[in-house]
């Protein structure tokens, strides 16, 4: 009888680290926006030059995209 009194909290603490590892962190990932640069001119060929002119419109980055090669500027939602 006094052994089974001392199985429950213990029972009760495993029963609770098992509850606390299987709740994993949700992971919430920001929506990233995207336009075509409106001050880069002719084929984007290097995704840093491309990048550069998308930070003077207050974008936070760019890339190349595209069968005509466009420069398309990102920055999270």
């Amino acid at each position: 009888m006094d052994f089974s009194k001392r199985m429950i909290p213990a029972a009760f603490i495993v029963v609770l680290l098992l509850v606390a590892t299987e709740m994993e962190p949700m992971v919430v990932e920001a929506r990233t926006c995207e336009s075509q640069s409106h001050r880069f001119k002719g084929t984007c060929v290097q995704a840093s030059n491309c990048a550069a002119v998308c930070q003077t419109e207050g974008f936070h980055s760019g890339h190349c995209r595209g069968f005509r090669r466009r420069c398309f500027c990102t920055k999270n939602c």
